[in-house]
């Protein structure tokens, strides 16, 4: 298949891409980790390209994106499926779903995802800031606070900190 092909050549190394089996293809529309990606699948029936592929967002990737929305992304894929039929057009309706990510997802809310992203960066520094503390803990926090007063941001004294000041 002509347009098999293609897509395994267009798509190499595009981590977005997954062919799930030689007629059925997964693409990521946007990030790994922002909150309006979504996942298209598109399956050749054996009469492709004459008839229309089947689209799915079924995938559990796209489970936070409400069911209106799905149903609008799908809406307007068939639209470029009717526009382009008779033609390989898979890679059309992949760079169609990029180029229109923002169109297609503006009235998702965002916030089903935030309390999952906001626990993962709350998570992560963990580990740095824990070793720093054991170094650090041996002070006091006047006394911390006495060498933040002293020193810049680096940890180093600046110029003078210790000149007597004569002008008194």
């Amino acid at each position: 298949q002509m347009e098999l092909e293609a897509l395994r050549s267009i798509y190499e190394g595009d981590l977005c891409f997954r062919e799930l089996s030689p007629v059925s293809f997964q693409y990521r529309i946007g990030e790994n980790g922002d909150p309006k990606a979504f996942l298209i699948e598109v399956s050749w029936p054996e009469t492709y390209p004459q008839t229309a592929p089947v689209i799915s967002m079924d995938a559990f990737f796209n489970n936070t994106i409400s069911s209106a929305i799905k149903q609008s992304i799908l809406d307007k894929l068939m639209v470029e499926v009717e526009a382009n039929l008779g033609t390989a057009m898979t890679y059309t309706l992949f760079e169609y779903a990029k180029d229109n990510k923002e169109v297609f997802m503006e009235n998702q809310p965002v916030n089903t995802v935030t309390s999952v992203s906001n626990s993962i960066s709350i998570g992560t520094p963990d580990v740095p800031t824990s070793k720093k503390k054991e170094k650090k803990e041996q002070l006091s926090k006047t006394q911390k606070r006495k060498l933040a007063d002293k020193t810049d941001n680096k940890g180093e004294l600046p110029r003078g900190w210790n000149w007597v000041d004569v002008i008194k």
